[in-house]
C-alpha cells in the first residue's frame, strides 16, 4: 500500500469528518479534538508502518513548521472573531491576563519545575515559557462566536483576546529561556534580550500589523464602498492578508504572530457590522479546522508511538496540578476588580486551554539550542496538551452553555 496515497486518503476523510462532527459532539458536549485524538492512536497501532512516523525528534523541521502555520490561521481567526472595539477599558479582562496571569505564572511554574522535578535552570525556564500561553486553536468550544453572530459574552471574550494576545506574548519568554541557556554573563543577556527580543520585536510586530490591517481595510472595504471599485469579497483575503503580515513582520525581525492577531482585529474594526467580516471568518475557519484534525490526529499517532515514553509520576502530577489547579487560581486573582461575576471569573480561570502553541514553542526552542531534558520536555508538554485536551474537552461545551 503506498503510503502517500493512503495518508491523503486520510486527510480528506479528516476534512470531511470536520465538517459535520462539531455538530455532532455538541449535542453530546464533548470536544472534537477528542475524537481526532483517538482516531489518530486507533490508526497508528493499526497503519502505523505505512504512515509517516509522527516524532518531534526526527521530524524538527516539520514539528515547526506545521504548528506554526496552524497558529497563525488560528490568530487571524481569533481575531477576526472579537465583536467588541478594541480599548483599554472594555479589554481589561485579557489585558489583566497577558500582564497579571502571564508574567506570574511564568516565574512560579518556572521555580515550581525547577524545584520539584529538578530540572535545570534554563530547561524549567523553558518549560515555563512554552506551557504558559493558552492556546487560540484547541480554544474554539471556549471562544466568541463568529462575526456579528450577537451570541459571545464576557468569558468567551476574555478568554479569546487572551488566547490572541499572549500567544505572541510568550515569544519573548522563549527566547529569554535561550539566551539564559546560551549565556554565561547574565547581566549582558538580559539587556540585549529586554532591547531586541522584547522592545523592538513586539513594537514591530504590533505597528506593521496594525499598518497591514489598515491596508486590506483600504482595499477591501473602503474601496469597494467608498469610490466603487475593486468590489472584491472573496473569503481567500483573510489567508492571504494573514501569510503576508506574517512573512513582512518576520523578515524585519519583528514577532509575526503579534502582527497578525493586530491585523485581524484591526480589519475587524473596520466597518464592524459589515457583513464581509463573517464571510473573511469563514474561509479561515474552514483552514484552520482541516489543520487542526491533521494535527491532533498526529499527536494521537505520537501517543501510540511513544511520546510520553519519559514521563514519570512526579511529572504527571505536576502537569495536572498545572492544569486543573495553578492556572484557575492564579488567573483568578488577575481578574481582581475586573467587572464580571465570581462564576465568570472561575470559569475563565479554568478554561486556560493548552495546545499546539506549546509545541510551536518548544519545537521552534529546540531547533534554535540543543537543550538538555529534550525527551522530557516533549514528555511533559505532551501530557499537559492530553490533560487539558481531555479535561477541558468534557466539560467546555457544556459549561459554555451555563455562562
Amino acid at each position: 500500500m503506498d503510503s502517500f496515497f493512503l495518508s491523503i486518503a486520510i486527510i480528506g476523510l479528516l476534512g470531511l469528518s470536520v465538517c459535520w462532527l462539531p455538530t455532532l459532539t455538541k449535542k453530546i458536549n464533548v470536544s472534537y479534538s477528542i475524537v481526532f485524538l483517538a482516531l489518530g492512536w486507533i490508526t497508528y497501532s493499526i497503519l502505523g508502518d505505512k504512515l509517516p512516523y509522527p516524532d518531534p525528534f526526527r521530524e524538527q523541521e516539520l514539528t515547526v513548521r506545521l504548528t506554526e502555520l496552524l497558529v497563525i490561521i488560528a490568530l487571524m481567526g481569533t481575531g477576526l472573531r472579537i465583536d467588541r472595539p478594541f480599548s483599554f477599558k472594555s479589554w481589561r479582562a485579557p489585558l489583566r491576563l497577558i500582564s497579571g496571569y502571564m508574567l506570574v505564572s511564568f516565574l512560579l511554574v518556572w521555580f515550581l519545575v525547577f524545584i520539584f522535578l529538578g530540572f535545570p535552570a534554563a530547561v524549567a525556564m523553558l518549560f515555563a515559557a512554552v506551557i504558559t500561553p493558552t492556546d487560540p486553536v484547541l480554544a474554539s468550544d471556549v471562544q466568541a462566536a463568529p462575526p456579528n453572530s450577537g451570541k459571545s459574552n464576557d468569558v468567551r471574550f476574555a478568554l479569546t483576546a487572551e488566547a490572541g494576545l499572549n500567544d505572541g506574548l510568550a515569544f519573548p519568554l522563549t527566547w529569554l529561556a535561550i539566551a539564559f541557556a546560551q549565556s554565561t554573563e547574565q547581566s549582558h543577556f538580559f539587556w540585549s534580550w529586554l532591547e531586541f527580543d522584547v522592545l523592538w520585536r513586539l513594537s514591530c510586530g504590533g505597528i506593521l500589523g496594525f499598518l497591514m490591517g489598515k491596508l486590506v481595510a483600504f482595499f477591501f472595504f473602503t474601496l469597494p464602498e467608498k469610490y466603487k471599485a475593486l468590489h472584491v469579497r472573496d473569503g481567500l483575503v483573510a489567508l492571504s492578508a494573514c501569510l503576508l503580515t506574517y512573512g513582512v513582520t518576520e523578515m524585519f525581525n519583528g514577532y509575526g504572530f503579534i502582527a497578525v492577531f493586530v491585523c485581524a482585529v484591526t480589519l475587524r474594526n473596520h466597518e464592524f457590522k459589515h457583513k464581509y467580516h463573517q464571510k473573511l471568518h469563514s474561509f479561515i475557519d474552514q483552514i484552520e479546522r482541516i489543520l487542526l484534525s491533521v494535527l491532533i490526529f498526529l499527536f494521537g499517532g505520537s501517543l501510540y508511538g511513544g511520546i510520553l515514553d519519559d514521563l514519570t509520576w512526579s511529572m504527571a502530577i505536576m502537569a495536572i496540578f498545572l492544569v486543573l489547579f495553578f492556572r484557575p487560581l492564579v488567573a483568578r486573582l488577575s481578574l481582581f476588580g475586573v467587572k464580571m461575576t465570581n462564576k465568570e471569573k472561575w470559569i475563565t480561570g479554568f478554561y486556560g486551554i493548552k495546545g499546539v502553541g506549546s509545541f510551536f514553542y518548544l519545537s521552534f526552542a529546540l531547533k534554535k539550542y540543543d537543550f538538555t531534558y529534550q525527551q522530557e520536555l516533549w514528555s511533559l508538554v505532551s501530557f499537559v496538551v492530553l490533560a487539558s485536551i481531555l479535561i477541558h474537552g468534557l466539560t467546555a461545551v457544556y459549561m459554555m452553555k451555563k455562562v
